[in-house]
C-alpha cells in the first residue's frame, strides 16, 4: 500500500515519462475505453453494470498501466463477489477494526477480478434521511463518516487498489442530481460537508470522483473551486479525480481546467478531437493536459510498483472467508431498538413453531438496484435463515395480506417475527426525476400503510413478538412503536442478512450496533427538502444537531442501541493533552449476564464561542468487546483542529483558547451525564 510520501517518489520517473509521450498518449489517459453500446449490452445480457472491470487510460509503450475501475460500495460490483451489508448497517457497526477488514477483503477481491480500482468509498452526507442513496453512506455525522471511511480506504489500500472516494460533492439528492444547484454558505461546507471528504484525503485516498450536481452554480465535475482550489491545493491532494459515468462533466474546456482529470466511462468531452481542438485554440493549455497526466501516471505507477502482500486468484471472490465476514459483520451491525420485558432473545430451545409476517421476509433484499447492486450476490432471505435454524416443517410464513387470516398461528406461535421496510423499488439510485422506481423517498419516511397496519394490529395478538426493520436510512417508528414489545433494525444486511438475523433473534448473538442517526418523533423535525427543486439550499444544523440546538427530543437519539447485557461506564477522566489532542480514558464493565459489544462516544461542546455552535458533536469513539464480568479502559482522542470554527474573512479554520466540555456515553443523550471541561492551554 504505497503511501503518500511513497506515491510523490514516483513523481520525477511519471514527468519523465509524460515528456515522452506524444499529445494524443496524453489526451488518451484521460479518459475511459467503455463505450455506452457496451454497457447497455452488459445489462441487456443480464450480466449488469460493470461485470467486468471499465478499463481507461494506460499506455502500454511506456509501460503505464490501465486504470480498471470496479465500482462498490457492498462490494465488488464486477464478477461474482461478496455482498457486505450497506454502508449505512457498517456504521452502525460503529466498528473501524471491522471496517478496516472489508475492506481488505473488498481488496483482495478487486484484485481477484482483475481490476486496481475501487470506486466504493461513498461519504456524501444526508441533509435529510430521505435521499434514496443514503444506504451506500454511514449516517449522519461527518466525524463518524470520516472515520469510517478512512478505515474502508485503508483497508482496500492494503491490496494495492485504488480507494475513490465519492462524490465529492453535496450529493444527497438523487432524482434531481443531474442539475439542481446546492448551496451553502463557506463555513456549512467547510465544517460540515467537506470536513469528512478532507480526512479521507489525509488517510490516503488516492483517487476522488466528483459529482453530478452543481455546488454555487457550476458542476462539480468541472468545478475549479471545489477541484483545484480546495482538493488540489488547499488540502495537498496528490492523486486524481475522475467524473461520475457519462454526465459527470458537460464542457472539454471548464473539465479540463476546472481540475478533472479522468472522463468515465467513455471518451465524450475528453476525446482526442475535443480536447485537440481545445488545445489549437489556447482555451486549454497542454501544460494543462501535463498536470493531469502526471497525476495519473504518478498514481498508477505507485500502486502497480507496490509490493504485493499476498498472491490473488479468482478463488478470492465470494469465498467461505469473505461470506462469513459479511455475516460477522451483519451481525454486529443490528440494532436493538427496543426490548420490553426482556422478550428478545427469543428462547430457541423452547420455540417449536416460529410465524414470520410480511413479504419481506422471503425476498432477496440487499438493497438498491443501481450501479452498487450486487447481482450475483444469492443473498439468503430471513425465511431461509429461520428454516436453516429450525427446519421447514416448523416455520410458518405469512403475507402481509393474510395476516388477518392467520391471527389463530400468530396467537399460538413460540415466537412472532414481523418483518417490515424497504427495498429497491422504495430507494436507491435513480436516472432521473420520472422514474418511480428507486430515488428519493419524496412522501414519507415511514413504513407502508399496510405495514404500519400490519404491526398495529397483529403486534399486540402474542406477547413474544419482535419486529424486524429492512432500511437503508432512518425508518419513522411511529404510530406503531409502541404496539410492540421488541424492534430490531437490520438495513440491509447483506448476502448472509436472513441468517444473521436470526442467530441475534434467538441470542446465539448479542446485538451491538448503533444507529448512525436520530430517529424524530416528526418528519418536520428533520431539514425540509424540495427533491424535485432546481436549487437546494443546505443549512448548517441538520439530524442530532438539528434537534439539540432547537431543543426537541428524540424519538431515539444518534448512536443509540440496546444490548442483552449490561454495560455500565466506570471511571472517566482526561488522562492529558498531547499532540494538539485531549486524551480521555474511559473503564467499561459487561456486568451482565453475556458477552457483547458496547460503543463509547465521545462528543465535545463549548463552553463560550465568538461564534454559534452546536451542543455537541461527535468527535471519536471506540467498540470494546466484552465477557460477561470483564471491564476495560478505551481512549478517545478530541483534536484541537477538529473543533475549530471556519471564518470566511479569513478564509481560514480559527482555533480558540477556550473551554470545552467533553460529553461521554454510549449515545448522544446519556452522553450528556458524564460531563469533563478541560482546556488545551
Amino acid at each position: 500500500m504505497p503511501q503518500k510520501e511513497e506515491r510523490l517518489q514516483y513523481d520525477g520517473k511519471a514527468r519523465e515519462i509524460v515528456s515522452r509521450m506524444t499529445l494524443e498518449e496524453k489526451i488518451r489517459l484521460m479518459s475511459g475505453k467503455t463505450s455506452m453500446l457496451k454497457m447497455s449490452l452488459g445489462m441487456v445480457t443480464g450480466r449488469g453494470y460493470n461485470y467486468t472491470p471499465y478499463p481507461a487510460g494506460g499506455c502500454e509503450r511506456l509501460g503505464v498501466p490501465e486504470l480498471l475501475f470496479c465500482d462498490g460500495p457492498r462490494g465488488v460490483v464486477s464478477g461474482t463477489s461478496t455482498c457486505f451489508p450497506v454502508t449505512m448497517a457498517r456504521g452502525a457497526s460503529f466498528d473501524r477494526d471491522l471496517e478496516e477488514r472489508v475492506g481488505d477483503a473488498i481488496g483482495k477481491e478487486i484484485r481477484g477480478v482483475g481490476g486496481n480500482f475501487f470506486s466504493g468509498v461513498c461519504i456524501n452526507l444526508p441533509y435529510n434521511p430521505g435521499w434514496g442513496r443514503s444506504q451506500e453512506v454511514y449516517g449522519e455525522d461527518s466525524m463518524h463518516m470520516g472515520k469510517m471511511g478512512s478505515a474502508l480506504v485503508r483497508g482496500v489500500q492494503k491490496h494495492n487498489v485504488i480507494a475513490c472516494i465519492k462524490h465529492y460533492a453535496f450529493n444527497s439528492m438523487e432524482v434531481v442530481r443531474f442539475k439542481v444547484n446546492v448551496k451553502a454558505d463557506k463555513r456549512i461546507e467547510r465544517e460540515i460537508y467537506l470536513h469528512h471528504f478532507k480526512e479521507c484525503v489525509d488517510a490516503g485516498a488516492a483517487a476522488v470522483m466528483s459529482a453530478y450536481n452543481k455546488y454555487q452554480g457550476e458542476y462539480c465535475g468541472q468545478n475549479d473551486y471545489l477541484l483545484n482550489r480546495v482538493l488540489k491545493d488547499e488540502w495537498d491532494f496528490d492523486g486524481f479525480v475522475i467524473s461520475d459515468f457519462v454526465w459527470g462533466v458537460r464542457d472539454t474546456v471548464k473539465g479540463a481546467n476546472g481540475g478533472l482529470d479522468v472522463e468515465m466511462p467513455n471518451s465524450n468531452w475528453f476525446s482526442l478531437k475535443k480536447m485537440k481542438a481545445a488545445i489549437k485554440k489556447g482555451t486549454v493549455k497542454e501544460e494543462t493536459i501535463d498536470k493531469a497526466a502526471v497525476r495519473i501516471v504518478r498514481t498508477l505507477l505507485a500502486f502497480k510498483e507496490a509490493k504485493d502482500p499476498q498472491e490473488y486468484s479468482p478463488a478470492l471472490n465470494a469465498c467461505e472467508e469473505h461470506i462469513n465476514l459479511a455475516r460477522e459483520v451483519a451481525e454486529k451491525s443490528i440494532t436493538l431498538l427496543k426490548n420490553d420485558s426482556n422478550t428478545l432473545p427469543f428462547a430457541a430451545g423452547k420455540t417449536k413453531k416460529v410465524a414470520l409476517m410480511g413479504d419481506l421476509g422471503a425476498v432477496q433484499n440487499t438493497g438498491d438496484h443501481g450501479s452498487s447492486w450486487m447481482r450475483r450476490a444469492n443473498a439468503d432471505t430471513l425465511l431461509e435463515g429461520l428454516q436453516q435454524k429450525f427446519g421447514v416443517e416448523n416455520v410458518v410464513f405469512i403475507k402481509t395480506k393474510d395476516a388477518d387470516a392467520s391471527i389463530g398461528i400468530i396467537s399460538k406461535a413460540d415466537a412472532v417475527i414481523i418483518i417490515a421496510g424497504m427495498r429497491h423499488s422504495d430507494e436507491g439510485e435513480a436516472m432521473t426525476a420520472t422514474i418511480k422506481v428507486g430515488g428519493d423517498r419524496r412522501d414519507t419516511l415511514g413504513l407502508h400503510p399496510d405495514e404500519i397496519d400490519m404491526i398495529t394490529r397483529m403486534g399486540v395478538v402474542n406477547k413474544n413478538t419482535a419486529v424486524v426493520l429492512i432500511g437503508g436510512n432512518m425508518l419513522m417508528v411511529d404510530p406503531w412503536f409502541d404496539s410492540v414489545p421488541a424492534v430490531l433494525m437490520s438495513y440491509y444486511p447483506g448476502v448472509k442478512g436472513g441468517l444473521a438475523t436470526t442467530r441475534v433473534l434467538f441470542g446465539d448473538v448479542n446485538p451491538s450496533g448503533k444507529i448512525p442517526f436520530v430517529i424524530t418523533f416528526k418528519e418536520n423535525d428533520l431539514p425540509q427538502v424540495d427533491w424535485i427543486a432546481d436549487e437546494q439550499v443546505y443549512g448548517y444544523y441538520h439530524g442530532y444537531a438539528k434537534l439539540d440546538k432547537e431543543g426537541i427530543q428524540p424519538r431515539l437519539p444518534f448512536g443509540y442501541g440496546l444490548s442483552y447485557t449490561i454495560f455500565e461506564l466506570g471511571k472517566i477522566k482526561l488522562k492529558g493533552i498531547q499532540g494538539g489532542s485531549a486524551v480521555f480514558e474511559a473503564e467499561v464493565k459487561n456486568t451482565g449476564t453475556c458477552a457483547g459489544g458496547e460503543v463509547v462516544q465521545l462528543y465535545a461542546g463549548w463552553s463560550v464561542s465568538r461564534v454559534d455552535r452546536p451542543v455537541k458533536r461527535l468527535q471519536d469513539f471506540a467498540k470494546v468487546y466484552l465477557d460477561a464480568g470483564e471491564s476495560r479502559t478505551v481512549e478517545l482522542r478530541v483534536r484541537k483542529s477538529d473543533l475549530a470554527y471556519f471564518d470566511e474573512a479569513s478564509n481560514s479554520f480559527v482555533e480558540e483558547d477556550i473551554e470545552y466540555i467533553a460529553y461521554i456515553g454510549t449515545d448522544a443523550k446519556n452522553a450528556v451525564m458524564n460531563r469533563i471541561t478541560f482546556r488545551y492551554s
